[in-house]
């Protein structure tokens, strides 16, 4: 596996956080709080946090689509878990990568086109996450007078919709155009070293790829769907965690505090999201809702070492099973570089106007 310099940077920060996070706090009272911990609802919260991992599954079916109708979902968990293992193990998100990798090894469809389908699938993620963290925001029992880093926390609405438009009608243009940026994509390439040229044209042939989906408003409108009640049921998991330790906040906390963890694990982090996802539960739930630092920490380590056991279990029982060893994982990354070679490498067609829409 890699070690650069984004995993150097990753455990910096990582260990940056816990240190903050943990500078003001009596570690006693944290471990009080888990001892009395309602192991029930927190089990419960795990269980809801898990399942999520086959609603990602079932999602990802019609994002495949275009690529190859008949994915089995069997093969799509798998690669779902080895993908989010690799990341809990793993430096630099290497998580990503593998998932494509595994799912374009079990499936035999092109590894671009896999890489370009998780791309699609962020975007919807980010669109569900914000527009449910937006809804948070707007509720009455939101505290109005909340700050973040010394701005009114309603600027950060505007914020997130003036960034998720500059996204949408980025991808709307490349749906609208795709063959004019694969040309221009193609221009650049002539005057970049040989590598980079490589990236910037099978990348970007790859995610519009993964784009031709959104064409389609079936499969559009579905996976859409699929993301919203994927996040809105996974909202329910850190409700559950709220009543396990105590905290006494409703569903509108839990989209809210979701969407802020969100956007904390998007920091570059040591493998498993450690200190990153306990920071942003901090702003969350002790600076903005005024939760004590203690009872959130306890739920913070509580929550996250819950959800990181199964998934990791799962993950590393299918690597197995598929013959693959973490090294191979986490080699991955270079995998999906050369297959990327590979594609280039091979007898292409003229440039078509449009992409084929799925049917």
């Amino acid at each position: 596996m890699k070690w650069n310099w984004k995993a150097v940077l990753g455990i910096v920060i990582s260990a940056l956080l816990i240190w903050w996070v943990l500078s003001d706090v009596d570690l006693t009272e944290v471990w009080s709080e888990v001892r009395h911990a309602h192991w029930g609802y927190l089990f419960a919260a795990v269980a809801v946090a898990t399942s999520g991992f086959l609603v990602r599954a079932l999602r990802w079916k019609l994002l495949l689509h275009p690529l190859k109708p008949g994915t089995t979902l069997h093969n799509r968990f798998a690669a779902v878990n080895i993908g989010f293992a690799a990341n809990n193990l793993l430096p630099a998100r290497v998580g990503e990568f593998a998932r494509a990798w595994s799912i374009a090894k079990l499936e035999r469809i092109p590894v671009t086109g896999s890489l370009g389908s998780l791309v699609v699938e962020r975007f919807l993620d980010a669109l569900a996450v914000f527009s449910l963290m937006t809804v948070a925001i707007l509720l009455p029992s939101f505290p109005g007078a909340a700050t973040l880093g010394g701005q009114p926390l309603r600027m950060l609405l505007f914020f997130m919709v003036g960034a998720l438009g500059a996204v949408l009608g980025g991808m709307l243009l490349l749906l609208l155009f795709p063959a004019f940026f694969l040309r221009v994509a193609h221009l650049f390439a002539r005057i970049l070293p040989d590598r980079a040229g490589t990236l910037l044209v099978e990348g970007l042939d790859g995610f519009i790829g993964g784009l031709i989906a959104l064409r389609n408003p079936r499969l559009l409108l579905g996976a859409m769907a699929w993301s919203f009640g994927f996040w809105a049921w996974n909202a329910v998991s850190f409700w559950l965690a709220f009543l396990a330790f105590g905290i006494d906040q409703g569903y509108g906390t839990a989209l809210f505090v979701q969407g802020i963890i969100a956007l904390g694990v998007a920091v570059p982090s040591a493998p498993g999201f450690f200190g990153t996802f306990h920071a942003a539960a901090v702003v969350g739930l002790a600076e903005v809702y005024g939760v004590g630092e203690s009872r959130t920490l306890a739920f913070a380590f509580g929550y996250h070492l819950g959800g990181f056991i199964p998934v990791t279990a799962m993950g590393l029982w299918y690597a197995g099973k598929l013959g693959v060893s973490m090294r191979e994982l986490g080699e991955a990354e270079e995998a999906v570089d050369e297959e990327m070679d590979r594609d280039l490498d091979r007898p292409r067609g003229h440039l078509p106007d449009e992409p084929e829409e799925a049917s």
